[in-house]
């Protein structure tokens, strides 16, 4: 029987107040008054569903971090997210140091509501920034400017939180190398504890993807993340995720138990889910991607059994992305294989220097950082 890994769950509140160009996540344009109030008893009447049909897979459990993502969480008022996480804590525990997490809009009028959330249970705020440059800023759509997300961090930084991170972008439109370091230098000097600094990739079925705006090349790309990796590791910040880094001891914990193949709970608007079972099965699932339905109650969307033959690969594509040493107990202990299954393919993945090992590890290379597909494509099912 396989051993339970940290149970999570993650809110989606899907309304923005416009669409930006480049985003390809389950958002909707907010059109007349947002039904707040009614999608909160939408997402507990969700839960409750599921606490009853995934009883088997949560009951003794507790909950390790909570995110309450979209669209822009902020768009809610502090005290619809009090009566959400009030609500949830009533039907499932919370562990002693439970992280909760919720995206927030860096203008002024969801800045000024941060103390609120924090009184509601919130313990840290990540701010979609994306860039200190105006001009980039309405490039993507963006509703705030670089003096309103200054100040969103500075009412961050006085409003209790326990912690908060900034979303910067790099390879933004006609974006110099210059640029993207000049952004990168005045989210530094703003000391945020984490920083998660991702580059923009034109995603389909986006605004971005109909008219293609021009990006850096791929050298232009390269030292673009050379250098500012190099500038964010002098300034204290420790990589430890592809596109994400944090000072020692503010690693996001719900980000972390998803890259370590842990299960997570989800409720609202398109959300996905996984859970694992007493007797070894692991269960993914997502929700009604568009309000109208989510709201007449239709929540389930789909469920999926992750078959024994895709675990590896679903397994070391999550764990890969950390830079982390993978430890082999987990890897039997969360997908109920042995390591005997997965042999042949370590094996050449440590003779093309992808990985390598100890006795209780393995650790992905610098060079299998390059080669991530490769090496994920040895665990794929054929």
């Amino acid at each position: 029987m396989q051993k339970f890994p940290p149970l999570s769950l993650y809110v989606h509140i899907p309304w923005c107040v416009q669409k930006c160009p480049y985003c390809d996540f389950n958002s909707h344009a907010q059109k007349g008054t947002i039904p707040e109030q009614e999608y909160v008893q939408h997402l507990i009447a969700d839960l409750e569903a599921d606490l009853e049909k995934y009883q088997a897979s949560i009951q003794h459990r507790s909950l390790h971090s909570i995110f309450i993502g979209g669209g822009t969480p902020s768009l809610f008022s502090a005290e619809s997210i009090k009566l959400l996480l009030v609500e949830i804590q009533r039907r499932i525990p919370f562990s002693e140091n439970i992280e909760i997490t919720m995206e927030a809009n860096p203008g002024t009028v969801e800045a000024e509501r941060f103390k609120g959330y924090v009184d509601a249970g919130v313990t840290r705020i990540s701010m979609g920034i994306q860039s200190f440059n105006d001009d980039k800023l309405q490039r993507l759509g963006r509703i705030h400017n670089a003096a309103e997300a200054k100040s969103a961090v500075s009412l961050a930084k006085v409003s209790g939180l326990k912690s908060f991170n900034l979303d910067l972008m790099h390879g933004l439109p006609n974006q110099t190398l210059e640029e993207a370091l000049d952004d990168l230098r005045q989210a530094i000097g703003l000391a945020p504890p984490h920083l998660s600094w991702y580059q923009l990739t034109i995603e389909p079925n986006t605004m971005f993807a109909y008219r293609p705006p021009t990006l850096p090349d791929d050298d232009e790309l390269w030292d673009i993340f050379e250098q500012g990796h190099q500038l964010l590791t002098e300034a204290g910040y420790q990589q430890y995720e592809t596109s994400a880094y944090a000072k020692p001891g503010f690693q996001c914990q719900h980000n972390l138990n998803y890259w370590r193949f842990g299960d997570y709970l989800a409720i609202g608007c398109g959300a996905h889910g996984k859970l694992t079972f007493p007797d070894g099965d692991i269960l993914r699932f997502s929700k009604t991607k568009h309000p109208k339905g989510y709201l007449r109650g239709e929540y389930l969307y789909e469920e999926k059994n992750v078959e024994k033959n895709d675990r590896a690969f679903e397994f070391f594509m999550n764990r890969f992305r950390l830079l982390e040493a993978v430890p082999k107990q987990e890897f039997e202990n969360y997908t109920g294989l042995s390591q005997s299954a997965v042999k042949n393919q370590i094996d050449f993945a440590i003779q093309q220097n992808y990985i390598v090992e100890t006795p209780d590890f393995w650790q992905i290379t610098e060079h299998g950082k390059l080669f991530l597909n490769e090496l994920l494509e040895l665990f794929l099912d054929e």
